[in-house]
């Protein structure tokens, strides 16, 4: 991940709000994921030709440009990490296509087969996760269907609309000043007394050891049997 990525998760982890008059930091499930995401996805988006990472607002639009440049017989849109999720299949001898059904209606492809432009229209923070450009073809030798990622992968990030992340009330800034002022001297106080404290406790310790403890001069000599004053 790069150090790109390293400071915008923070930014969009973090975010503040006031209708409520407070300050609030809100990581919903959305960016959870995200974070997920996104640590996970880079590496396995670097490793081939893909579009990046696409940043749209709910209920906006993305195209993905699925394209290759092999004789291919079939072409698969999946989604998710493990690229478990068939979103669009589309086959060159027929002209096919199958849709997944959270995609009806919003899913439309244009193009000529193996360079397919798919529009996802509608978007919603579920439609958040990164997508593959799969192609197939089927070997004669081995007789098995191999399938290979052309290029136009890409990340997909729902976001909120930016008109809804309002900014903090002032006056819950000043708030939130003031607690924490208050919070670093109420802190402030317990450190000193504690010093305090501890340095009465030292100069108590020192006065009652250097205090002489009185001799007697009265004493026997038990050599000489008599007592001397």
């Amino acid at each position: 991940m790069s150090a790109v990525w390293l400071k915008v998760i923070p930014i969009l982890c973090l975010s503040c709000t006031a209708p409520s008059g407070r300050v609030t930091v809100i990581m919903s499930a959305v960016w959870l994921r995200l974070g997920t995401v996104l640590c996970l996805c880079c590496t396995a988006l670097g490793g081939a030709e893909t579009g990046g990472v696409l940043w749209r607002d709910r209920g906006g639009a993305v195209t993905i440009q699925c394209s290759t440049s092999l004789k291919k017989d079939s072409l698969y849109l999946k989604k998710g990490l493990k690229e478990k999720n068939d979103v669009l299949f589309e086959d060159e001898s027929s002209g096919k296509q199958t849709i997944a059904k959270e995609f009806l209606g919003r899913l439309q492809s244009h193009g000529q087969f193996p360079n397919v432009s798919i529009l996802i229209k509608n978007l919603t923070s579920g439609d958040t996760d990164p997508y593959w450009c799969i192609y197939t073809k089927f070997d004669t030798k081995s007789a098995k269907m191999i399938s290979e990622k052309g290029t136009g992968s890409v990340l997909l990030v729902v976001r909120e609309p930016s008109d809804s992340m309002k900014q903090c009330d002032p006056a819950s800034n000043e708030l939130v000043l003031v607690s924490v002022v208050i919070s670093a001297a109420v802190l402030l106080g317990i450190i000193m007394g504690f010093f305090i404290w501890i340095i009465k406790t030292k100069g108590s310790s020192s006065t009652v050891k250097s205090r002489r403890v009185p001799s007697n001069d009265v004493y026997e000599d038990m050599r000489g049997g008599t007592l001397r004053r």
